[in-house]
């Protein structure tokens, strides 16, 4: 989800542990991409649920309407590998930069052809195709930029922290703030994302252009390297790393299970649990306020249980929540569950994020990790397929039971590869100075 670590003097032991760095500030380099990215964030939550009551108000063609989830996550399946190559090629912080600028041209745009009444789909497709490719290359570059403004023994707090912000603020504030705004005019929440990702660039542009503790620039990756070959150097590196293959392997087997569960969830709870909107929508909300929760906590998780652990008892998680899922007909429990397994995914993904960043040379961070993206995202999107026709066939539980199959499974086979001792002895091989 790495660069290479500088010796900081802090405990890197994979193993239960307190680090001074556990009470020291993040810094305000740290603060301003926070910002950025909750901003963004912000942004894009609003502008995902403006953009489905637009398309609603335009066709009422499922296939149509579902054609807009489509334009926005094709660019991960089609460019996730050249994104990294290019963000390995560049200035991250000006990539991020040009991609919010890009954003909000493409919205900006949307926003004045719907207040002017010449909204359609074929634009509302461009304009998400658009903003999901660029928008790619902003979450790949943020993530390859973390470690150049932190210590590297912060690593998992930062990320935590990130990630909540990004649950907190797309979840739990733009999902009601895009209706409310949608119904005073269709225009508005596109145009508040457009100043959104506008003042988000006003803040990255305002980190230093030489980070404490290193250049932003990624001028390490070899000038003589063809793209393509630049794509191969990342897909190889991870292959061949079995900590960070391992965990891919996991994450995109565990998100074949969660995109059946989540694709029928709506389906789940009318049907199997009984509610209405406003009960689907408090299962919405607890799985938010887990995540939230997951990523304040994250870093403090993982210092009292180690990293491996950490790992392991996620999975054994995973595994009891689709048991109860499969089990209850109680929206009460299912509001617990999904708030208990939003807290794991959370933790979870900082942990994959916070080891990529500590161990990934920093020329191949980019690609390493969209090749990370790719195989984890291919799960979820085949489990999305996956839901609807075993859901069709075999009712609505069996996508919960594909996702304690799979959990099970990756639980037997990735347990000992998942252990604080390896974790400790990745970290001890990764390299320790700009290569």
């Amino acid at each position: 989800m790495a660069e290479p670590r500088i010796n900081t003097g802090g405990n890197h032991s994979a193993g239960p542990r307190r680090t001074s760095g556990q009470s020291r500030k993040l810094g305000r380099p740290f603060v301003k991409l926070w910002a950025a990215s909750t901003l963004s964030g912000l942004g894009d939550g609003t502008t995902q649920i403006a953009a489905a009551l637009l398309a609603a108000s335009l066709t009422r063609d499922p296939v149509q309407i579902a054609g807009l989830m489509i334009a926005h996550q094709l660019p991960l399946m089609l460019f996730a590998l050249p994104g990294g190559a290019l963000v390995d090629r560049l200035d991250r912080r000006r990539v991020m930069i040009a991609a919010c600028l890009v954003r909000a041209a493409a919205l900006g745009l949307l926003a004045a052809a719907t207040a002017a009444g010449h909204a359609s789909l074929p634009l509302l497709y461009a304009t998400f195709f658009t903003v999901g490719c660029v928008g790619l290359l902003f979450e790949n570059a943020s993530i390859a930029l973390l470690p150049f403004i932190i210590d590297t023994t912060q690593l998992e707090r930062a990320n935590g922290r990130l990630q909540a912000a990004t649950v907190l603020s797309q979840q739990l504030l733009a999902k009601p703030l895009g209706g409310v705004l949608f119904a005073m005019a269709a225009w508005a929440p596109f145009t508040l994302d457009t100043l959104a990702l506008l003042a988000a660039a006003i803040l990255i542009s305002a980190l230093p252009t030489r980070a404490p503790h290193r250049s932003l620039s990624a001028s390490t990756s070899p000038s003589h390297t063809t793209f393509h070959g630049a794509i191969r150097q990342g897909l190889g590196w991870l292959a061949h790393h079995r900590l960070l293959r391992t965990m891919s392997v996991t994450v995109g087997l565990s998100n074949l299970g969660l995109g059946a569960v989540f694709s029928i969830a709506v389906l789940i709870a009318r049907e199997r649990l009984g509610v209405g909107p406003v009960g689907y929508g408090f299962l919405l909300t607890a799985g938010a306020v887990g995540g939230v929760i997951g990523g304040l906590t994250a870093g403090r998780i993982i210092a009292l249980l180690g990293t491996g652990t950490t790992l392991r008892t996620g999975l054994i998680i995973e595994m009891l929540v689709h048991l109860g899922l499969a089990l209850t007909h109680s929206a009460i429990v299912a509001g617990g569950l999904f708030a208990l397994l939003s807290l794991h995914l959370i933790v979870f993904s900082t942990i994959g994020a916070s080891l990529r960043q500590q161990i990934v040379p920093a020329r191949l961070l980019g690609r390493v990790h969209s090749a990370y993206r790719l195989v984890t995202n291919s799960g979820m999107f085949l489990g999305s397929v996956l839901g609807g026709v075993l859901a069709h066939h075999f009712g609505l539980t069996a996508p919960f039971w594909l996702g304690l199959a799979c959990t099970a499974t990756l639980t037997a086979s990735a347990w000992r590869t998942l252990s604080n001792r390896a974790v400790q002895t990745a970290r001890a091989h990764a390299p320790q100075t700009p290569d």
